[in-house]
Formats: structure tokens, sequence, C-alpha cells
């Protein structure tokens, strides 16, 4: 068991002491982590002092971390009741989530947090939030007609939109599924490319079919692309189309401009949702302002039925070093 101590001294009022008791014994394991990876992680960001005899646990540090810490293994613990797995990833999303104030009203009826309620179910797999604005986002992806999501790469912005659409797809809640993005070059002049359009434009779209092999078995995939219901297409090939029945996501929309913004927006068809994700801080477009995602952000805050979900650096859920990457080159420069 953890041997850590509680970040910094707490005096006797301070301190409550709080036991929780589980039925499986054997989901513990799973539930701490491998040498207590799980149980350490939250010492070190809530500052508690856990340890656990048999199915007991017991929580000590101030009420109000001991309280957040006893919800987090809580909400865990019915995850892996629901035949779940977790790792540390999992582990420090539902403490960010744990931690954020503005998330107080979305206490779930099962016991532990919002962590495990915002989730999208896919045909291979259970997507979980691991942020506060994925909670949100979640949250607005089933009830908004048209959402932008802003933020850094790694926050998830695409993967959670590609499993909300595969959901619905699934469903039947909408026909057809559209993945698009713009063709523009991230600071490369590639040239000539061989091959018909399909293998020219494949290059741009990968990340977009790396998300749908995640959420489909392979053959599912093909068929559905075959058959139409999934279409992976540029931006250009959206024109003159009007998008009725659909799920459309727009992947890289800082790379557009305001004109191909205007134009896809307006595709919006019957019975549709579009998502448009997007980091207004890597715009590869050669005129410096000229992004469409900011212009439309911009013109379109405030009217009813869209959306706009803000990822910060803080919520990348990739390895931790993409985290202080980003921030390392969104922060000051550095002289030498």
């Amino acid at each position: 068991m953890s041997k850590k101590a509680p970040r910094g001294p707490l005096a006797a009022t301070d301190r409550v002491r709080l036991e929780i008791e589980f039925d499986k014994v054997q989901l513990l394991g799973p539930l701490f982590g491998q040498y207590d990876q799980n149980l350490i992680a939250l010492e070190g960001q809530l500052g508690v002092y856990i340890s656990a005899r048999g199915n007991r646990v017991v929580v000590e540090g101030h009420a109000d971390a001991a309280a957040r810490t006893r919800d987090v293994l809580t909400g865990l613990y019915n995850r892996l009741l629901k035949g779940e797995t977790i790792d540390t990833g999992d582990v420090m999303g539902a403490v960010a989530i744990a931690s954020d104030p503005s998330l107080d009203g979305l206490e779930q009826a099962d016991g532990g947090r919002p962590n495990a309620t915002a989730a999208i179910r896919t045909r291979r797999k259970i997507i979980v939030a691991r942020s506060p604005t994925q909670v949100r986002y979640i949250e607005a992806l089933g009830s908004s007609d048209v959402i932008f999501a802003l933020g850094p790469a790694g926050t998830g912005k695409t993967y959670l939109a590609v499993a909300q659409a595969v959901s619905q797809l699934i469903a039947g809640s909408v026909d057809r599924l559209i993945l698009s993005r713009p063709a523009v070059e991230a600071g490369e002049r590639l040239g000539f490319l061989p091959g018909d359009m399909k293998e020219k434009v494949d290059p741009y779209l990968r990340p977009l079919y790396d998300a749908l092999y995640d959420m489909l078995p392979a053959e599912q995939v093909e068929r559905r692309l075959a058959s139409g219901e999934i279409e992976i297409a540029p931006l250009a090939f959206m024109r003159g189309r009007t998008l009725a029945n659909a799920f459309i996501i727009l992947d890289e929309a800082q790379n557009t401009t305001p004109l191909q913004m205007k134009m896809f927006l307006t595709r919006f068809g019957e019975r549709s949702r579009m998502v448009i994700c997007g980091d207004p801080n890597q715009v590869d477009l050669p005129v410096a302002g000229s992004s469409g995602l900011a212009d439309a952000v911009r013109r379109l805050d405030g009217v009813e039925g869209i959306a706009t979900l803000r990822f910060s650096v803080k919520e990348v859920v990739r390895h931790p070093i993409v985290g202080r990457i980003v921030e390392a080159y969104e922060g000051p420069a550095k002289d030498g």
C-alpha cells in the first residue's frame, strides 16, 4: 500500500477520515493499479493519504479533497463493475473532473462524478471524458446542432466528434457520416502527388481514418465506406451539396478561409449535426489572420443552436509530455 504522506501539514480540525467499502475484492487490483500507481497518483494530485485493508479503503485529508477522492474511486470502481478497463489516464482525467467546481451540479445517480456518465459508446469501446471540457463537449455533441471545438492537439476534439458520429450512425439517428478537412500542407510543399484523386487526398485525411478504425471493426469501416454511409472527402468536395440526415465533421478548420467556412456551414441540412474542430494557434494558411475558423466563431457567437467549446493546454489527454511541449511552444519565446 502507498506510504506517501499528504502534501502539506493538516491541522486536526481540517482533517477528516473517510472509509469506503467495496464489495468485489477482485476489482481492487485494477482499481489501485500496478504497485498502487493509481492511488499514488490520487495522493499526489489531491493531497490526501490513502490506506487499504481487505475490501476497505481509508482516505485521510482535507474534507473537500477526501470527498473528491472518494468520488473518484467510487466512479472508477463502478466502471470496473461494468466490465470497462481503466488506466492512469482515466485516473488523472477523473481527478481533473472531480476537481472542477463548475461540474458540482452534475453528480451521477450511482455514485462518483460525471466522469462515468459523460461517455460515448461505439462498437469497439466506450470513450469516457477525461477533462472538464470533454464533459461539456460530450453534452454539446448530444444536444447542439453546430459545435465549434477549439484547442491544441491532443485534447480529444476530433476523436470525440468521430466517436459521437459513429455512435449515432450505429443507432440510426443519422444515415451518413461525413468527415472532411482542408487539403492544406503544414508548412511543407509536397509537390505533385501521383495516383487517382483518392490516393492524392488520403494522406490529408489519414487522422480521420485512424479514428474510425479505433471505433469500428475494420470490415465495418470498409463496408460503410464502400456503401457511402461513411464519406471522407476534402473540403473542396462539399461545394454545392445539402447534407441532410448526416453527422458532418470538419477537422483542421483553422486552415479554411472565411469563404470556405461559410460554404461549409451553409451545407447544413435537415436532421443533421455539424462539428468544426481546429486549433486557432496552428494556422497553415499563406496569409496570416485569414482563418475562417476564427472568423466564424466571432460572427456566430451567441447564435441559438451553436455551441463553442474551448480546450486549454492543461487538458491535453495524450502523453503528459505533449501538453508540456504545446505549452512551451505557445508560451513566451526564450532567448538563445
